[in-house]
């Protein structure tokens, strides 16, 4: 006990610290979304405190509920989240058993595919959507419009004039739409942090053992059967810790939806509870309580599956 006494008093300040640091803001938001707190209210003056005697309950959560926005920003929390994860971990997995053979200049590759993830996200935002993304300035746009000269170079041909005069012109996308913003931030958050899954991946790959693929390799088995049975169970660990990290940030993704689209359709939980602190602080409390509630289900569900992963 004596031992156990003195490292448990060490830690007592920096576990104190942690916990004042995560339970008062916490505890404020909490207050805050039972009560009417409006910052700028000329009808009600008395709501611009946060004051007990404005006690709502839950009728800043239904108001959140009844928003017309809230629904739209769940179903496309969950689909930015979940669309990244897919692609990050796939494009991951690839890239990383690629690079992990021996290659002239390999150094220098893991460098350059490393070097996005250290991209602030707003520079990323601004340099997908008008350098590359644009319609008319940008790649998208050039590629675009590239294309149409090619085609229309080619019904000059005698042969095969007739099949591509049957080619309509094509029109650039637009990413900074309605329908279309989603995927835009999607494209972008999955470049920026595809480099973390290759660097997880790749340092994991170090560590399987060769042994295995010789012995699949003289049975017979094809390359795509090594990678099913026993890259991919080889790396059910770091994909589930992939999966957990990303997701904890992704969740709460701002900057790009804010550059791409102003929130034009295109909105998250955050880009939500920004909408609202603007003015109603109470709104948007209760708005960051079901983001929390929305994380934890999330992290409930994820640290499962690390769990199972970690057990097996």
């Amino acid at each position: 006990m004596a031992k156990r006494t003195l490292p448990r008093l060490l830690q007592t300040p920096a576990v104190v610290l942690l916990l004042i640091w995560m339970l008062v803001p916490l505890s404020m938001t909490l207050y805050f979304s039972f009560i009417r707190y409006v910052l700028v209210n000329f009808r009600k003056p008395e709501w611009a405190t946060p004051s007990l005697s404005n006690w709502r309950g839950f009728g800043n959560y239904k108001y959140v509920l009844e928003a017309k926005d809230f629904w739209m920003a769940i179903q496309n929390s969950v689909l930015i989240v979940s669309s990244i994860l897919v692609l990050t971990v796939i494009l991951g997995l690839l890239i990383a058993v690629l690079i992990n053979r021996t290659f002239p200049g390999r150094g220098i590759v893991r460098v350059l595919l490393i070097s996005p993830f250290f991209v602030m996200p707003a520079v990323n935002a601004v340099l997908w959507i008008n350098m590359i993304l644009d319609p008319v300035l940008g790649l998208n746009g050039l590629a675009v419009s590239g294309l149409n000269e090619l085609v229309a170079g080619l019904r000059d041909f005698p042969v095969i004039g007739g099949f591509f005069a049957m080619w309509p012109e094509l029109h650039p996308i637009s990413f900074r739409a309605t329908q279309t913003s989603a995927y835009a931030v999607i494209m972008m958050v999955t470049w920026q942090w595809t480099p973390f899954a290759v660097l997880i991946f790749m340092t994991s790959l170090q560590s399987e053992d060769e042994s295995q693929k010789e012995a699949a390799m003289l049975d017979g088995a094809s390359a795509w059967s090594q990678f099913i049975n026993l890259t991919v169970p080889h790396l059910a660990r770091p994909i589930a810790i992939v999966v957990m990290i990303q997701s904890i940030f992704h969740l709460s993704l701002y900057a790009e939806i804010e550059i791409v689209s102003r929130g034009n359709g295109n909105k998250n939980l955050p880009y939500l509870i920004g909408e609202f602190t603007s003015n109603n602080i109470g709104a948007a409390s209760a708005t960051g309580i079901f983001a929390v509630i929305l994380a934890n289900i999330v992290a409930i569900f994820l640290l499962r599956m690390v769990g199972k992963s970690l057990m097996d």
